[in-house]
């Protein structure tokens, strides 16, 4: 058998996935319902905006099948305020979460780092305070800066056991590339869209308002061969949300990841 491949989307709650996703007319409160009909994974969304409470993931648990799974966002106030977290965020978090890692509900904790956030002392101490706090977490970083793209950052997550994620953004200048790093026993690809015209000036839909080709998904199950030969399993979550178009590319890749897989294993 080959390294486990899961595919979700990054957030199920969109209204504008009526109709290209869900049926016409559904309501809200059946989105995670019928999402989890099509995927085994999806990416939280909403413990960036508010602080998740463990009543609240176990309520979304208890509606999706229980081989289902979750990565969940880390709080705003632990990636985007600058300098290192406060101590009662922190706690508070891990509070909600650590139960549903133990279960294996959460299998990744996701830290999304800004643009902003550079390659300095103060910073690279918060992220070593953070780590600390939450190594008992299925911790993954997200850098939007070339600034951390270094071996010797990559070398320190591997002895931390801290996962990396390798995004896929429009190629801009002081935007990470696009290659296979592995430094957890897991691996993350995530894939934002490459709307160059939208990135620095638009909004969180039309930042991301891109549907990937069939060439671009080609070379991106390439890159998810390399990340998943590497790693004991793969997560890949597509945040290209708006109409739909991340659920959309998600079955498409997944379609195309069988196909490249599927002579492989005859010759097993």
């Amino acid at each position: 058998m080959g390294r486990r491949i899961t595919i979700g989307t990054s957030g199920y709650s969109y209204r504008d996935w009526v109709g290209p996703v869900y049926p016409p007319g559904t309501p809200p409160e059946r989105f995670l319902e019928l999402y989890s009909r099509r995927f085994q994974f999806v990416e939280l969304n909403f413990s960036y905006y508010r602080m998740p409470e463990e009543g609240t993931l176990r309520s979304m648990f208890e509606r999706t099948p229980q081989e289902f799974r979750f990565a969940i966002k880390a709080h705003r106030s632990i990636t985007h305020t600058g300098g290192a977290p406060a101590a009662d965020a922190l706690a508070a978090y891990h509070a909600a979460v650590a139960p549903a890692a133990a279960a294996g509900r959460v299998v990744a904790v996701l830290a999304q780092f800004p643009y902003s956030f550079r390659y300095t002392t103060a910073n690279r101490r918060a992220l070593a305070s953070l780590c600390d706090r939450w190594e008992d977490l299925p911790l993954y970083l997200e850098f939007r800066n070339q600034d951390w793209w270094r071996a010797s950052v990559h070398t320190e997550l591997r002895r931390r056991a801290v996962g990396w994620v390798v995004p896929d953004l429009p190629r801009l200048r002081g935007l990470p590339p696009l290659q296979p790093v592995v430094t957890a026993r897991g691996a993350y690809l995530r894939l934002h869209g490459r709307n160059e015209a939208m990135w620095w000036d638009g909004d969180s839909r039309s930042r991301y308002d891109y549907s990937y080709t069939d060439h671009e998904l080609r070379e991106l199950v390439a890159t998810a061969e390399q990340l998943a030969a590497k790693s004991e399993e793969l997560f890949v979550a597509f945040n290209n949300h708006a109409d739909g178009q991340a659920a959309r590319n998600a079955e498409r890749f997944a379609a195309m990841m069988a196909e490249a897989r599927s002579p492989r294993e005859r010759h097993r």
